[in-house]
Formats: structure tokens, C-alpha cells, sequence
């Protein structure tokens, strides 16, 4: 099985991520994909996180997010007009929750543990920084079949029951996300007409501060490497 590693984050990685948001989403608008410019700005201002999985110096995945506040009362929003410039100009490192912009895995690496492994770097950079969880807006691969004959409200509400299985949604429920409501227009995409849900990972241990480790302490290439 091929040997992975994962790291944060750094400049000369740009171009390749760049290129994999854009094999990944070949039918979303390029404006709301990163580019090596924006990628660049993102390893100076959080670098921390963003993740890469590396198959030796090929990049087959990346899972990025900044931290904010957010509104719950008021959830509606755009992916670009909420996260800023290269999805990551508003972060705020008070902000009280890890703001997820993107994730993908390379098709020819799937079924490899890389998904769930970006999920769980995720989750430990928010337990690490003490923040309350994660925020973001779940695709929904399977919904472009059926946009025709239901609403995205209803197409959640039957993922969310188990009714259908959509590889993307499903997975991050899975992985303990919960949907608490339904994005219009989150981004221009001719397959899901920009509809996703708007799912959130409560952090358990947010009630219990003193057990969070020193975010500084942490070195992300001595713990995560994959066989």
C-alpha cells in the first residue's frame, strides 16, 4: 500500500494544490476554487490549518480551514463573501470556530483512509486551539442526479435518514457531522446549482479547556504519517 504522510501547509506546495482543486471540481467556477496565489496567501496567514497528504512529493489531498465566528440565527451565506479573499483573509484567530473551505482527496487515491484522516487533523486543531467545533458547507455529490425531481432541502432530509447514500454527504455524517441547514447559492456549480448543507462538528471537550494540549507543542509531521 502506497506509504502517505501528511503536513501543514507551505508556499512550494501552491501550484499542485491549486491544480487538484481544479481536477476535483471541474464543473465549479474557477473564482470560487483556489488558486497558487491564494494558496500562497493561505501559508502565511493560517498554514496551520491547512493539511496535505503527500505520496512522496505528490500532493493527493488537502483539507484547509480558518477560524471564525459564526451565526447560527443567520446562517445563510456564500462560501467567498464569509471566508474573504483566497478563502482565508478572514480569519480570525479568536474566532470561536474552525471555518472548513475546502477538502478533496485525488480521485486515483480514494478508498485509502485519506478522507477520514483529514477530518480527524481537523478535529485536532480544533481541540488543540480550544475551539468549539467545525463549520462548513457539505457537497453534495449525488444531489445533480435529482435536483429534477426534489428540492435540496428534501434530498438532505432523505441522506440525513439514510434513505440515499451520497459519497460525499454520508461520509462526513459519518464522521460525526451534523446538518443544520440548507446553503443557496454557497457556490456557482452547474451540477448542484450551488445548493449544500450546512453541516458542523460539535468539539466534545469544548466544556473542559484545561485539557487542551499547547497548539505550539504540536508537530504535525512527527504524528500523522499513513502506510
Amino acid at each position: 500500500m502506497t506509504d502517505l504522510r501528511y503536513v501543514n501547509l507551505t508556499p512550494d506546495l501552491a501550484e499542485q494544490c491549486a491544480a487538484l482543486e481544479l481536477k476535483a471540481f471541474p464543473h465549479s467556477d474557477p473564482e470560487d476554487l483556489f488558486t497558487a496565489e491564494g494558496v500562497r496567501a493561505y501559508a502565511e496567514i493560517f498554514p496551520e490549518g491547512f493539511f496535505v497528504c503527500l505520496d512522496d512529493d505528490r500532493v493527493v489531498g488537502q483539507a484547509a480551514g480558518i477560524f471564525l465566528d459564526f451565526d447560527f440565527e443567520n446562517h445563510a451565506h456564500t462560501l467567498v463573501e464569509l471566508t474573504g479573499e483566497h478563502q482565508c483573509a478572514n480569519h480570525d484567530p479568536d474566532g470561536d470556530w474552525y471555518y472548513g473551505t475546502d477538502i478533496i482527496v485525488d480521485p486515483d487515491y480514494r478508498r485509502q483512509g485519506i478522507g477520514k484522516t483529514l477530518y480527524e487533523l481537523r478535529k485536532d486543531v480544533v481541540r488543540r486551539y480550544g475551539k468549539k467545533g467545525i463549520v462548513a458547507g457539505g457537497y453534495m455529490v449525488g444531489f445533480g442526479d435529482r435536483k429534477d425531481t426534489m428540492s435540496a432541502a428534501e434530498y438532505i432530509d432523505r441522506v440525513v435518514s439514510g434513505a440515499i447514500y451520497d459519497a460525499t454527504l454520508s461520509f462526513q455524517l459519518e464522521n460525526g457531522f451534523e446538518v443544520r441547514g440548507v446553503l443557496e447559492g454557497y457556490v456557482q456549480d452547474e451540477v448542484t446549482d450551488g445548493w449544500h448543507a450546512l453541516i458542523v462538528w460539535d468539539n466534545p471537550d469544548y466544556d473542559s479547556p484545561e485539557d487542551y494540549d499547547n497548539p505550539e507543542d504540536y508537530d504535525i509531521h512527527e504524528e500523522k504519517e499513513s502506510a
